[in-house]
């Protein structure tokens, strides 16, 4: 999947992420949540290729906020408007305090590369969305999005609007995660759908996005859960100190 069809998704479902578009359930062994991780910190707790071994290549990517679209969209469903706002130029205020990107390959599986987007947040603001977004996601399953002037002729917004879809997928708490979803995003206003499957988990103070692209009947694959449980481990003792 090229980098440029994978990289805004990534960024849209980041957005989702921090403004309120998911679901999770708490793990059976609750523990502390841990020190809040600067970008520093949140950096130096970001996988890399000696962490998982021969057979991997890690890279560190550009933060996903700067595929924010021009211009403000507006949602069809008012409860999935803080998605959108999201995308507006500027941080929202319920946006991470850092945030690192990288993405993992196989030899041999260059076209299924799984991106990571990791987020620090203040004491206890990560836990405190997961009631939001599951309140949200509710009411996201299916929504349009328009931008107050939609460019003429854009062929990926037909009548200026974008059609949207997000959907959970029951997942178990993988190990090292405080609590976790899984869900597919896709983007059905092109001629090709894109669909994206991501595993999001809350860590202490911090959120891991895992996600993996499809296009048309390409399906997403599952989240690798070798480097899943990699980098959960590693997030967990970054914030232990």
């Amino acid at each position: 999947m090229p980098d440029r069809t994978a990289r805004p998704l990534l960024g849209a479902l980041l957005l989702l992420a921090t403004a309120g578009c998911t679901t999770v359930a708490p793990s059976a062994d609750r523990v502390p949540a841990g020190r809040e991780l600067d970008a520093a910190g949140l950096r130096a707790a970001a996988l890399a290729g000696a962490d998982l071994g021969p057979g991997y290549t890690v890279t560190v990517m550009d933060p996903g906020h700067d595929t924010a679209a021009e211009g403000r969209e507006s949602a069809d469903v008012p409860a999935c408007q803080p998605v959108l706002d999201a995308l507006a130029p500027g941080k929202a205020a319920s946006g991470p305090a850092a945030e690192t990107d990288l993405s993992v390959v196989r030899d041999g599986h260059r076209d299924a590369a799984l991106y990571t987007g990791l987020l620090a947040f203040p004491a206890g603001r990560a836990e405190r969305l997961q009631t939001e977004l599951d309140r949200l996601l509710a009411h996201c399953t299916a929504f349009t999005s328009g931008l107050a002037a939609g460019p003429a002729g854009d062929p990926a917004q037909p009548g200026g609007r974008t059609r949207h879809r997000l959907a959970r997928v029951d997942t178990p708490t993988p190990e090292g995660a405080d609590a976790a979803t899984a869900f597919t995003l896709t983007d059905e206003s092109g001629t090709v759908v894109l669909a994206q499957r991501a595993l999001l988990a809350r860590v202490g103070t911090a959120l891991a996005v895992f996600s993996t692209v499809g296009a048309g009947r390409e399906p997403a694959a599952e989240p690798d859960p070798a480097v899943v449980r990699a980098q959960l481990a590693k997030l967990r003792s970054a914030q232990r100190g």
